[in-house]
């Protein structure tokens, strides 16, 4: 597995995260004012639940740019492992935010599906929404790429959260449509209510992974199945157990113990584990690589027997 990072050095990577954080904070800022008129102007409750997605939009951004500034600092002498976790917990902000907003969006909405209010200025209202559809297409896009280069949690939450902008703003756009030329005012309110279903659905799953990240939870299959393969590509690798992986926030962490021919010297056993290191590396550029030496055939309890006998436990 080459991973598109392995190109890029840490201080690259950082700027392209504080330049998409830029980039996002400067567009919720613009959009929510723009909405703010948009609503004040049509009487929509659609535009109007997209101004205050878009009022989140700006808490959320921020404590993107604050958690990505934080996360990029280097290591310290009681953070050891660095502070990227510190984007999941801004993930987590991030999914509070859109929760609370789609509960609020669901209340009025179905308040006023049973006190219908009139809107006016539809096409005002379309026009405000085409733009800041196009604008918020633009900003995924660059968004998209900067967590592919950087695999930043703080960015791709982010994106999520814009994505869901994206859905919001096309159907906002139907349902002004719909109220223009069909005279189905209610049409609005029910756009409404479907859009803070999908925004509790939303912050649902952004804290999902951001919980797993701050609980260590391992990592995706695959990633494991690719260590053992890099491992047992080495001729003298015998076997590995105790595999156990996490997610630091950005950078990936591995510790596992390597089994070798118990008569190798403690040099040519350091020797061979730098060597599983360094092919590690080059697939997993910055991970945090903790190997130990086990002579193969030792019999010891691992922690891969005490994980099974647990499994068997819970399905009893």
């Amino acid at each position: 597995m080459l991973s598109q990072t392995k190109y890029l050095t840490q201080e690259q990577k950082n700027k392209l995260k504080k330049s998409a954080t830029a980039a996002s904070l400067t567009l919720s800022i613009s959009l929510c004012l723009l909405k703010i008129f948009g609503a004040m102007y049509t009487g929509s409750l659609a535009v109007l639940s997209s101004m205050i997605d878009s009022l989140t939009d700006i808490f959320a951004s921020a404590a993107t740019v604050v958690a990505v500034r934080f996360s990029s600092q280097p290591e310290s002498y009681y953070f050891r492992y660095g502070y990227g976790k510190a984007e999941s917990i801004s993930a987590l902000i991030q999914s509070a935010f859109i929760a609370g907003s789609g509960i609020f969006i669901m209340y009025d909405g179905i308040r006023r599906l049973f006190y219908p209010q009139p809107i006016e200025q539809t096409t005002a209202g379309i026009v405000i929404m085409v733009i800041a559809l196009i604008s918020t297409i633009a900003l995924v896009s660059y968004q998209r790429y900067v967590t592919r280069m950087t695999e930043s949690q703080a960015i791709s939450a982010d994106s999520a959260h814009y994505m869901v902008d994206i859905m919001t703003n096309i159907s906002i756009i139907v349902s002004l449509f719909v109220v223009k030329f069909f005279a189905v005012s209610w049409f609005d309110s029910l756009t409404a209510v479907a859009i803070s279903a999908y925004l509790l659905y939303n912050a649902y799953h952004i804290a999902l992974d951001a919980v797993k990240t701050l609980m260590d939870a391992e990592l995706s299959d695959e990633i494991r199945s690719d260590i053992s393969k890099i491992v047992m590509e080495c001729p003298f690798s015998k076997g590995l157990h105790d595999l156990r992986t996490r997610d630091l926030g950005g950078r990936y962490m591995f510790e596992f113990h390597l089994e070798l021919d118990g008569d190798l010297s403690l040099a040519a056993a350091h020797d061979m584990t730098d060597l599983v290191e360094d092919n590690l590396l080059d697939a997993y550029p910055n991970a945090v690589i903790v190997i130990h030496q086990d002579p193969v055939g030792i019999k010891e309890e691992r922690l891969d027997h005490k994980l099974k006998k647990n499994l068997k436990k819970k399905r009893r």
